[in-house]
């Protein structure tokens, strides 16, 4: 059976990148949630809470994929963790990881995405996007430390020298990575499909 004229245009529609197809956008909501899970590999062992390359797909995903999608991959990323699939640090999985010393950190994910995914849009110079993706990396920090001083931490002070600042160092080469990145990418490439 041939197919019309019209069921192609349509089929192709889903799948045509430029137009911000579904297929297209489901494509790189998986691609960026994979990145994540893979950043996650990328393990320094430290606790109560790792050192990994996570953030930085994090935030690439709110540039590149814009607010909604950049969340969708972040919800996409800790979905599959619970569900059992190894992709949270040291290929551990399992919906007790939210309530452990990273819960807090991976439930910024998507609020982190969406931040960034916002903000990245709103200009067009490297300044902005460093302060955008600093701000995601505020909100993730914020949430994981929230985090450690409610359910793991006897004290605040003691939540935010674990959970807050010594991670400041590594997350800085990240969070300039990252922003390097999408600032010259973006010029010829300024967002995936929304």
């Amino acid at each position: 059976m041939k197919m019309t004229d019209t069921s192609k245009l349509s089929l192709a529609k889903y799948l045509d990148y430029s137009a911000g197809g579904v297929l297209a956008q489901a494509i790189w909501i998986t691609v960026f949630a994979a990145a994540t899970a893979l950043g996650a590999q990328v393990e320094i062992s430290h606790h109560p809470v790792p050192y990994t390359l996570q953030t930085f797909a994090v935030l690439l995903a709110g540039a590149f994929l814009g607010a909604r999608n950049g969340a969708m991959s972040q919800l996409l990323y800790i979905a599959a963790g619970c569900l059992g699939a190894p992709v949270f640090a040291g290929g551990a999985f399992g919906i007790a990881k939210l309530l452990g010393p990273t819960g807090g950190y991976l439930a910024g994910f998507p609020v982190a995405a969406a931040v960034v995914g916002y903000l990245v849009q709103q200009r067009r110079n490297l300044l902005w996007h460093f302060l955008s993706m600093g701000l995601g990396l505020l909100i993730v920090f914020s949430f994981g430390t929230a985090h450690l001083y409610a359910f793991h931490m006897p004290d605040f002070s003691s939540a935010f020298s674990s959970g807050f600042l010594l991670f400041t160092w590594w997350d800085m080469l990240k969070l300039s990575a990252a922003a390097m990145i999408y600032h010259e990418l973006s010029k010829r490439w300024p967002k995936v499909p929304k």
